[in-house]
Parts: structure tokens; C-alpha cells; sequence
């Protein structure tokens, strides 16, 4: 058994998450963690929502509602989205806890203390409007670089540099057009310049990384500029240094605080658990944790602050890095084992925007289908190294030709002729079992060191491929071996055996769809007599904050129960029901259904 730390990209709290957000942080990452643990691995599984930073503020002015909430508000609809997904978080938190606040204040000041932050005075794009700092993901223009006329202030997407609103050619407010100024201020920069031979040999030691993640990264490296990890803003975590804390016009910035949250959701986590030293084991270098391993998963627009930004927080911390220093009272911490980036998935062709109405919001599509239906799609036609389009016309034929036709049919039908013939599990005649029955059960086992080594790997699409050929396989031997044809009293033995062997299929064939589709997997599971918790399911809670901050609701949940990643013999005379469909056919209607609602 080892540590294994899945770290989930943060949802901003700024609105309701739509299906593309999930397909790229959400559901990969509880694949691999179901999994995970169920190859008995101690896992932990962190995130939460991110809830600083000017948009946050930007809203909540638009809404007449303070940032607080706002970000409380959509905290819950998030979290009860998760939850409705499936999304087994050991904690999903947020970043307005004062635990996070001081973790956030440890490594800033453990950064400053090893000379990685400095202060400097710069220039900060102010709105002439509102007399407000503008973020700098709210500044468009064209790239310096590349020419790209819709980069952001921070970074630009088409060759994906690091910038500074100042440097784009003709910026302009995204918030209402306005052309900046940009005024002097001071803030405090991270000197990533000093940390990039550190980040050089740990990106050259990275094996198995999805290659367009690994050649990325390095390139980041080659111009590394200091960045400003502090901004004028009014809303987020306070500067822990004299002559700053007590300032209201000065806050950490939101990028800074964000990924600190995967150390910060640990810490609160093991606090909850009643052993707050428990988080040490999957962070510790120098303790229980040297061996643990950093799963770290998110969409590509994220790989900058996961391959470089916080690697060098870390490094920073644990006096790595041309400065060298000293650790801070938390240690030397671990840094990712590896960045798990996927693509983007669009919609009907066009890129997902709220504004635009071109979205599906989790919410909206789980009021209309399965979630499971939507794990399937993701997991077997997902962006997970390509950029991917969602079509409803596709995700009506995945439902209906390979969940329903396909696994639901070899479910519905072996369980149906077992407890209408026999009424349990039958038995194994005792002449055994013939070469196809021994193919089967074969391929069946098989399954999990290839289903497993595949997603252990992240390549969930080829995983879910080869379960799925294992259902294949299950159907063709029920049609060649035609059970239904065994009519006589001495035929009964061989049906009983052929059924025997397809249950069995079926039940291994369960196990390894498990991860993938677990709110099926527990029905399934209880088709077939078992009894249980197959899939355990995620939970929210009503939590008071560990340090008198306001009450919250988490995502958390008992993960210690469930399958285990084994085939496990069926149990001869387990009473069998008449079952009902697992899954869904949908009527070909909400295609055009759908796309009515898209075009608004």
C-alpha cells in the first residue's frame, strides 16, 4: 500500500460549473481515485472552490451582494453538483476558512524569509470607472509575442507565455471596454528566476507525463520572469508581514492562494479527523510521506500554476533553489509526482461560454440524465489528450448503442435467465466447464491488470475501451452458447453453467466499469444478491469552521468500504430477482430537443 494524493483543480465560486469544467478536473480524477483505493492504496482526494480575487468582487458588485456572498452561494451549488456527479472527495473544501488563511500566511512568509519574495514597484491597471484594480485576466489585448489578439493580462493562450497587462498591444477592460491606466504600486513578487534551476532538474527527473504537458512546462522555463503574488484588492487573504496585515487595500493574490489549497484541504482534513498530523503522510519529505505520490488534475489552462508556480512555492518552502534557506515550520513538502492536464472539450463545435449561452451546466443535465451516462461519455470520449467536441447526436449513441445496448443488455439479460430458471446463482455442472467457458472467465480476469495498469497511467479512454471489450466478449459467448435454447431437463446443468459463467462476467465486468460508472456499479452489484456498499458515494456536511470562521457545507465521505480491484467468485444459490434496467435508452427527440435549447 502507498499514499496517494489526488489533487483536484479548484472551481472558482463565481457561478455554476458546466460540463466541460468537469471533464476536465472532475471526473478523470475520481476515476483514477476509485480506483485507486480500490487497489488498496491510501488515497486522499482534495479540492474545493476558489473564492478570491477581483471576479469574485466583480460579480458580487453586478448581483448586489457581498463577496462572501456570493462565493457562499455558489460553494453550495457546486458542492451539491459534485456530490450528484459521484465525485468521492475525502474533503472538498473552500478558501475562505482561516485554516487555509493560515497555511496560505505560513508559506508566504516561509517564502520571505528564504529571500524569494521581494518587493518591488510596479505598474497596476486600475479601472478610471471604479477607481478599482482591474485583474489581470480581465485585461484583453494582443500579444506582444505572438500577435494574438484575445490575450489575457496574465498569459496568452495561443503560445502561452506569461504577461503583464502593460505589455499587450491595445488592453481593454473585459468587464466594459474601458481602455486601463496603469498606475504605480507596490507589491511583493515570487522571484521564480531563482528557482528555475530547481524546477529544471525535477522537470527532467518527470517520467510517464502526457508528453504535450512535459514539453510545455520546460518551455515555461526558458523566460521566467518574477511574478506579483500580491494585488490592490479588497478581497482575499491578508499580507502576514508588518506594516501590510492591517491594510484593507492589500490582499495575497488569487492565484498564489488557490494552489496552496491542496496543502491547506489536507491539513484541514486530517484536523477533522482527530489526528492533525495525518496530512504528513502524503506531504512529508522527510517523514512518513518521502514516498508518497501527487496526482495533480486539471484542464490545460491550468498547467503553468501546477508544472511551475507551485512547484517553486514548494521548492521556495523547503529552501530549495539558488537561495537555498531553511524550511518552515511545516517541513519540506513533496512536490507533484505528476501534472495530469486534459484538453478542452467544446460543445456543438464552439467553445463553452456562459455568456454566450453555448454551455450545459452540470446542474441542468443531471435534472435531465444519468450521471452516469455523462461519466461514460467523459471517460470514453473525453478531451483527455485531444481537444474533443461534445454532440448531443454523440451522446445519444454512446447512451443508447454501447450503455444500454451494450453493458445494459448483458446485465439485464444474463440476471433475467438466471432468476427466471433457476431463481439464485446456479451452479457449475460438475462435467466443468468447456474451453469457452474457460476463454471467458479468462479474458474476464484479465481485465484488471489491463483496466488498471491503463488508468493507474491516466489513459482512461483505453481503460474503459478494454472493460468494455470484456462486455463484448460477455455478449457474443450468451449468443453463441444460446442458453436459451436449453429447454430440456438435461440441458439444464450445461445452461446453468453457461449462466453461471456469464454472471460471473458480469460481476467482474461490474468491478471494473466500478470507477468509471459506480452509481450503476452499486445497482448491479445488488442485481446480482449482493449486499453493501459496492461504490461508495460522496456526502455533504454541515461543518463549523476548526477556527471560529463562519459554518460551511464539505463534500467528504467513508471510502474505507467498497469493492475491492479482484475478481470475487459468485456465491452458488444467491437468490436472483427479475431485474430492472440499469440504464436508460433515450428517445432520439432531445437531440433536437437540446439544440433548440442551445439556440436559446
Amino acid at each position: 500500500m502507498s499514499h496517494v494524493l489526488a489533487a483536484v483543480a479548484w472551481p472558482y465560486a463565481n457561478g455554476p460549473r458546466h460540463i466541460g469544467h468537469v471533464s476536465g478536473f472532475g471526473v478523470p480524477s475520481d476515476v483514477f481515485a476509485r480506483y485507486m483505493r480500490m487497489a488498496g492504496h491510501d488515497v486522499l482526494m482534495v479540492s474545493g472552490t476558489d473564492e478570491h480575487g477581483t471576479p469574485i468582487q466583480v460579480q458580487a458588485d453586478a448581483e448586489g451582494v457581498t463577496p462572501r456572498e456570493l462565493a457562499d452561494r455558489y460553494n453550495r451549488v457546486i458542492a451539491e453538483d459534485l456530490r450528484a456527479l459521484g465525485l468521492s472527495y475525502d474533503l472538498f473544501t473552500r478558501t475562505t476558512t482561516r485554516n487555509h488563511y493560515a497555511v496560505v500566511q505560513e508559506l508566504f512568509v516561509g517564502l520571505h524569509r528564504n529571500g524569494y519574495i521581494v518587493p518591488k514597484v510596479t505598474t497596476g491597471a486600475i479601472s478610471p470607472s471604479t477607481g478599482r484594480t482591474l485583474p489581470d485576466r480581465y485585461i484583453e489585448g494582443t500579444c506582444p509575442i505572438c500577435g494574438y489578439d484575445s490575450a489575457r493580462g496574465d498569459q496568452c493562450d495561443n503560445c502561452g507565455n506569461q504577461l503583464d497587462p502593460i505589455d499587450l498591444i491595445n488592453p481593454k477592460s473585459k468587464i466594459n471596454g474601458e481602455t486601463p491606466e496603469f498606475v504605480e504600486t507596490e507589491h511583493f513578487f515570487l522571484d521564480l528566476p531563482a528557482l528555475a534551476d530547481a524546477l529544471r532538474q525535477w522537470l527532467d527527473t518527470r517520467e510517464g507525463w502526457r508528453p504535450n504537458v512535459l514539453r510545455f512546462s520546460r518551455n515555461l522555463l526558458d523566460d521566467l520572469q518574477p511574478r506579483a503574488i500580491t494585488r490592490d484588492l479588497e478581497w482575499g487573504v491578508p499580507i502576514p508581514l508588518d506594516g501590510w496585515r492591517d491594510r484593507p487595500d492589500k490582499r495575497i493574490y488569487v492565484w498564489f492562494d488557490a494552489v496552496i489549497g491542496y496543502l491547506s484541504a489536507s491539513i484541514e482534513w486530517a484536523r477533522r479527523t482527530g489526528d492533525p498530523e495525518a496530512w504528513r503522510k502524503w506531504w512529508s519529505v522527510d517523514g512518513e510521506g518521502k514516498d508518497a505520490r501527487g496526482y495533480y488534475f486539471m484542464g490545460k489552462d491550468n498547467i503553468v500554476f501546477h508544472s511551475v508556480i507551485w512547484p517553486a512555492l514548494l521548492d521556495g518552502y523547503s529552501g530549495e533553489g539558488a537561495r537555498d534557506g531553511e524550511p518552515g515550520e511545516l517541513g519540506r513538502l513533496n512536490l507533484p509526482t505528476e501534472v495530469v492536464s486534459s484538453e478542452y472539450l467544446t460543445m456543438e463545435g464552439r467553445k463553452f461560454s456562459s455568456s454566450r449561452k453555448v454551455v450545459i451546466y452540470v446542474r441542468d443535465f443531471l435534472e435531465r440524465y444519468d450521471a452516469d451516462a455523462l461519466r461514460y461519455f467523459i471517460a470514453v470520449a473525453g478531451p483527455e489528450s485531444n481537444d474533443t467536441d461534445f454532440t448531443w447526436a454523440e451522446f445519444l449513441r454512446r447512451n443508447n448503442d454501447e450503455l444500454v445496448a451494450g453493458w445494459g443488455n448483458l446485465v439485464n439479460r444474463s440476471i433475467s435467465m438466471a432468476a427466471k430458471n433457476f431463481g439464485a446463482i446456479p451452479p457449475v455442472d460438475p462435467a466443468g466447464l468447456t474451453e469457452a467457458d474457460e476463454a471467458l472467465l479468462a479474458t474476464a480476469r484479465a481485465g484488471f491488470a489491463a483496466v488498471g495498469d491503463l488508468i493507474a497511467k491516466h489513459r482512461q479512454k483505453q481503460a474503459i475501451g478494454e472493460a468494455m471489450k470484456v462486455v463484448a466478449e460477455a455478449n457474443k459467448y450468451l449468443s453463441e452458447q444460446a442458453p436459451w435454447k436449453l429447454k430440456g431437463e438435461d440441458d439444464k446443468p450445461r445452461m446453468g453453467t453457461i449462466l453461471h459463467v456469464a454472471l460471473q462476467v458480469v460481476s467482474d465486468a461490474n468491478t471494473l466499469l466500478t470507477p468509471f460508472l459506480p452509481h450503476s456499479a452499486q445497482k448491479i452489484h445488488e442485481l446480482l444478491g449482493g449486499t453493501g456498499v459496492h461504490a461508495p458515494m460522496p456526502v455533504i456536511e454541515e461543518v463549523e469552521d476548526l477556527d471560529g470562521g463562519p459554518a460551511y457545507p464539505v463534500l467528504t465521505g467513508d471510502y474505507t468500504v467498497g469493492a475491492r480491484w479482484e475478481s470475487v467468485p459468485l456465491e452458488v444459490g444467491r437468490p436472483l430477482a427479475a431485474p430492472k434496467p440499469v440504464f436508460r435508452k433515450l428517445d432520439p427527440s432531445i437531440v433536437d430537443e437540446e439544440l433548440a435549447r442551445l439556440a436559446g
